[in-house]
């Protein structure tokens, strides 16, 4: 049973099919070779160079032709033995793989082509349709096309020549394949292309009802039987004839006046000069603009030309500061030398000065273990001062005095040790002695619960929890000073709550050292203290003579002010006690300046002042 489809009945009759109606042209099985009415394996097979040694092996080898019918293999006599496999007789059958890969390649490559076609109504004729190039290929499909738009003697006509050029893959030069004159009315209609085996350089053609060819016979079924149809009459056909005619008429008259009307455009004269003056508007516009251009670009160069200028300028003086940095420079670094060894000389002497300031505040506030005590138990200045820890049974062998009077002295080394370490503490101390206190401007305190942000380091009266709290926070803060002091000279504090330890070993370390601790200047501190003295004295004589105001000290309404008024009606009142009149207090002012007097000579006398380290000499 053929697999063809079922055939269709086209919807063009063979008087009626134009070139308007072809879309499309396709060739399959592209052959170079001429066309052969014999196989290749039936006449040549007893002639053949490679297959004459492979008939001479067997006698019973005998050739098959296509057209003779092979027995079946049961009634061969040696039916019963094992069919055995047959020699290979092919050519290429005992090369290598290469070149039965070679001899492949060759093959294919003989086998395909590029290809494009051109139509022509006349075998003289210039090509209506030239289609695109295929490439490498055995069957080709062209793209579609339209030949609806052409003239009417293009559209209308039924024949045609075709015309087919080909092109071997590694040649150069396009060879003429085929030419063929159709006659679209004697195409046969196929209607589908499957199940199809054409022969070689088979056209096909693709009209707007179906697919035609001239190498297989018409497949058309018999009409339907269906009601007929009323079409167009005569007179309405002859209507449209007549009305095609007249347009066609009309396009052509059209032409013919284009043609004469452009004749009578050559014959005539032409008057040039509405041109030519147009040319000289433009000219005059085209010189303005260059004017202009030319204004511009002369600008641009003058102010390249002051900016070049304006840079040499700039340069010279850039380069003659240069020159004069660099003499400065040359003579900085010799003062760069001179400052850095001032500089480190200047830190050798802080050093050493700090190292003496600590070793004298080690003497002044010695800071010594209790005898038959537990570990890590100290003393200053013979006070003892229990590690941040004060119970009951540390109240029975300390007082609350006593504790008082050690932390006061604490406070009063730390508050003196931040301006010789050159580092401020993190929570000031304000020294009174034994009513001291720490304050606390730094951390986030609840104002409902901390009234004020001072702690006194001494224990209250009456012994109130909140008053207990704030002395231990106090004594907590002068702790964390303590510590901070330490960091700064790269200490590390094991327990913050080991006051006195923590002290004893900063002073131990920052007095420490292999250099020799420079000496205090002698007369110093005598001739501050012999000023300081002397000026109190004039102070309670002028209070003595009745002077209501001390002018010499300080100003009126001030707090010192105040402090000298209070001390000076003080001493009055004790010699007034004492039975002193005005002329006992004069003269006991004269004996205090004799007792306050220098021993040597105010005028020859040169005083030494000391601020951590650095000494001034001041002459009075």
């Amino acid at each position: 049973m053929s697999s063809l489809a079922e055939p269709r009945r086209p919807r063009l009759l063979a008087q009626n099919r134009k070139l308007r109606h072809l879309h499309g042209i396709w060739l399959r099985n592209l052959s170079f070779a001429p066309t052969s009415l014999r196989t290749a394996d039936d006449a040549d097979l007893n002639t053949s160079f490679s297959k004459l040694p492979v008939l001479k092996e067997s006698s019973q080898l005998h050739p098959s032709r296509s057209s003779d019918s092979l027995r079946k293999d049961i009634v061969r006599p040696d039916a019963l033995r094992p069919p055995q496999k047959r020699r290979t007789s092919l050519s290429l059958a005992h090369v290598n793989p290469v070149a039965r890969q070679k001899k492949l390649e060759t093959l294919v490559e003989d086998s395909v082509g590029d290809v494009f076609y051109s139509l022509h109504l006349d075998r003289d004729a210039e090509p209506v349709y030239v289609s695109e190039v295929r490439e490498r290929a055995t069957s080709f499909n062209f793209k579609f096309f339209s030949l609806e738009t052409c003239a009417s003697a293009i559209s209308r006509s039924c024949a045609m020549v075709i015309r087919v050029w080909a092109r071997r893959p590694k040649a150069d030069s396009w060879s003429f394949l085929l030419e063929e004159t159709i006659d679209l009315r004697s195409l046969n209609f196929i209607g589908t292309l499957m199940d199809r085996n054409f022969p070689p350089n088979a056209l096909i053609f693709h009209l707007e009802d179906g697919v035609y060819s001239l190498d297989f016979p018409n497949r058309i079924s018999e009409p339907k039987q269906a009601p007929l149809i009323a079409t167009s009459s005569y007179n309405a056909l002859m209507k449209l004839a007549n009305l095609e005619s007249s347009i066609e008429d009309a396009i052509e008259t059209q032409q013919r006046l284009m043609e004469e009307i452009n004749n009578m455009l050559d014959d005539s004269p032409v008057d040039r000069s509405g041109t030519a003056q147009e040319a000289v508007s433009l000219a005059d516009k085209y010189v303005t603009t260059q004017r202009r251009s030319n204004n511009l670009a002369q600008k641009k160069r003058d102010d390249l030309r002051e900016s070049i200028r304006s840079r040499r300028e700039a340069i010279a003086q850039g380069r003659d500061l240069q020159v004069q940095a660099e003499k400065d420079m040359a003579n900085n670094r010799e003062t760069l030398a001179a400052s850095e060894e001032l500089l480190e000389q200047t830190q050798q002497k802080i050093r050493g000065q700090r190292r003496r300031i600590c070793s004298d505040l080690t003497d002044i506030f010695p800071i010594t273990p209790i005898p038959n005590a537990p570990p890590l138990s100290f003393q200053i200045c013979n006070i003892p001062l229990p590690n941040s820890t004060y119970d009951a049974a540390t109240a029975r062998n300390i007082s609350e005095d006593v504790l008082s009077a050690g932390l006061g002295f604490v406070a009063l080394l730390t508050k003196h040790l931040q301006f010789y370490l050159s580092y401020p503490l993190p929570y000031p101390l304000d020294w009174f002695g034994s009513r001291s206190y720490a304050r606390d401007d730094i951390s986030q305190l609840s104002d409902k619960k901390v009234s004020r942000r001072e702690f006194p380091l001494y224990l209250p009266r009456g012994g109130s929890t909140a008053g207990q709290w704030r002395f231990e926070y106090a004594w907590f803060l002068l702790n964390k000073d303590i510590e901070a002091l330490c960091s700064s000279q790269s200490l590390r504090v094991v327990d913050i709550r080991h006051s006195l330890p923590n002290l004893k070993y900063l002073l131990y370390v920052c007095s420490a050292g292999s250099d020799q601790v420079p000496e205090r200047k002698k007369g110093g501190v005598r001739g501050l203290w012999a000023g300081r003295l002397k000026g109190r004295m004039s102070t309670m004589s002028a209070q003595f003579d009745g002077d209501s105001s001390s002018v010499t000290e300080s100003r009126r309404g001030s707090m010192d002010s105040d402090v000298n008024h209070q001390g000076d009606a003080l001493r009055a009142a004790l010699l007034k006690s004492n039975g002193h009149n005005k002329d006992d207090v004069d003269a006991h002012t004269e004996s205090l300046d004799d007792v306050l007097a220098l021993p040597f000579g105010e005028g020859d006398a040169k005083f030494t002042l000391r601020t951590k380290g650095l000494r001034e000499n001041v002459s009075r």
